[in-house]
């Protein structure tokens, strides 16, 4: 129950257009999705039959036949997320993602050769306007305007020479499907599905956008990522709720950033501030390349070798230093919004290759799976006191220590105080006896059938083989989650529940509806 949850809190580029209560809601609906067939999946037969290979630049390859149709998934992890933003540079790696999509020298130009001298002006246009913009009061403002024009000229420039959508119009030509990428906390994912006699065309195209990258149109893209701001955070109540509560529950590690990044960083660094964050993360021995379905692992091995083969390696990438320290009290937060009222607790807990993380999974579960979980019918169907309720652990991040969240919507006229009372009540409650076997037996079901949903199809398995590898640091990792989750106990739920969620632990954040 460890990774899997939050690697679906942002499932695609299309998902980071959602509030990020639509991201709550959706994450904890997939927990319940329970698959009938569960105890018949048979999953140390999927393990048997992987294979892997590191090439000597250090580019890990984990590939599993399927052959039960003549299609595959190929997925590519980069191990980094928004939490390796430089400082000053929030929103980097999510800018990252955007730019993989944009071709190089050969996909998505008319003309590189005059691209390439456009974009270099573009570049000198931009860097001039921003020295100015940086001179903040002291700026001169008609410079300022006729700098920005220059830049924008500079743009159309290079708009001539663009082949939009290159890269996907090859792609779907070639008969691929769901072309694809997602930025978390802890790291970059790209992916796509393609035909079984295509294996050589996708791992050649994967190869470029690593190899032989142009950031073109990347000005408009960082623009693109400002407006994903703007939508999902600036706009949205919530939004800004969820961005108050990080930042106060983390005053020192980068979890408390928010991935989009912040509005005056974005626009604000160069392409070559930009390639010199791509060179340091995007390098074979910081990749993963996992294939599952209908091929030849040999095949696999072999045009893996030939296209990503002679990407220099890099320097190793060390985990991030900085340790959150121990809270010393509540903290509170209260955004004043138009929105309904909305109540929201978190507390913090270890990351996901803990002992413990297993039992808290096993408790968020408990607490707010669902229309069956303990919160739900308390405050939906019994009290009446809010809409909708949830419960998650692991966010925003899985590679360093997190938190566990409980969230309600209000129902109307309901205070958030008389929410809380309810919620931490029934908390409270758990701390004084262990859980009767009985619903530990639901609890173990419920996450089982979902562990085992993640599995059933190609790019599901190629998803969670990836992130193990990356955030646990073995793919076989992934094949202990059911012992972990069959070990848990109510003695252990009870246990973590005082450990964990107390008053001390804790921050708590509301919206607090005002008029517009």
């Amino acid at each position: 129950m460890a990774n899997f949850i939050s690697t679906n809190l942002i499932s695609s580029r299309s998902e980071l257009n959602k509030t990020h209560l639509r991201i709550f809601v959706v994450a904890i609906l997939a927990l319940a999705l329970v698959v009938p067939q569960a105890n018949s999946f048979d999953i140390k037969d999927f393990e048997n039959k992987i294979v892997e290979r590191t090439l000597e630049n250090g580019l890990r390859i984990i590939v599993l036949e399927r052959r039960d149709a003549p299609v595959a998934s190929l997925v590519t992890y980069a191990n980094v997320g928004s939490s390796d933003d430089p400082k000053g540079f929030t929103g980097m790696a999510h800018v990252f993602e955007h730019m993989a999509f944009k071709g190089d020298q050969e996909i998505g130009t008319n003309n590189y050769a005059k691209e390439k001298i456009a974009i270099e002006a573009e570049e000198e246009a931009f860097l001039a306007w921003r020295s100015e913009r940086n001179k903040g009061s002291l700026a001169d403002s008609v410079k300022l305007v006729n700098l920005e024009k220059t830049f924008r000229s500079a743009q159309d420039e290079c708009d001539q020479y663009v082949v939009t959508n290159e890269l996907g119009n090859i792609i779907e030509r070639e008969g691929f499907v769901n072309l694809n990428a997602f930025t978390s906390m802890d790291q970059t994912c790209y992916l796509y599905n393609f035909p079984q006699n295509k294996l050589e065309l996708a791992i050649m195209l994967e190869a470029a956008r690593f190899s032989n990258p142009v950031l073109r149109e990347y000005h408009k893209e960082v623009d693109v990522v400002k407006e994903e701001r703007r939508m999902r955070i600036e706009s949205s109540g919530i939004g800004k709720l969820i961005e108050e509560w990080l930042s106060a529950s983390f005053k020192a590690h980068p979890y408390g950033i928010s991935g989009v990044g912040h509005m005056s960083d974005l626009g604000n660094y160069s392409r070559e501030e930009a390639t010199a964050f791509f060179k340091k993360y995007y390098v074979p021995n910081n990749l993963c390349l996992i294939v599952v379905g209908d091929v030849n692992a040999k095949d696999v091995f072999k045009f893996a070798e030939k296209y990503f083969g002679d990407l220099p390696k890099g320097d190793p990438i060390e985990l991030i230093h900085t340790v959150e320290p121990e809270q010393l009290g509540e903290r509170r937060v209260v955004v004043e919004d138009p929105a309904q009222p909305f109540w929201l607790v978190g507390y913090h807990v270890p990351n996901s290759q803990h002992a413990d993380k297993p039992a808290l999974d096993a408790l968020v579960d408990y607490l707010g799976n669902g229309r069956t979980s303990l919160l739900y019918k308390k405050l939906v169907k019994e009290t009446k006191k809010a809409v909708n309720v949830g419960a998650l652990t692991g966010f925003p991040g899985n590679k360093y220590p997190g938190m566990a969240a409980v969230y309600a919507v209000n129902a109307k006229d309901v205070s958030n105080a008389e929410v809380e009372e309810l919620v931490l009540g029934e908390i409270e409650k758990l701390k004084e006896a262990p859980l009767p076997e009985e619903e530990m037996e639901k609890i173990r079901a419920r996450a089982k059938a979902s562990f085992i949903n993640q599995l059933e199809s190609r790019v599901g398995m190629a998803i969670q083989l990836g992130s193990y590898e990356m955030i646990a640091g073995d793919w076989r990792e992934l094949f202990r989650e059911l012992d972990r989750i069959n070990s848990v106990t109510g003695d252990d739920i009870q246990r973590v529940a005082k450990k964990y969620f107390t008053r001390k632990n804790r921050t708590i954040a509301v919206i607090e509806t005002v008029d517009s």
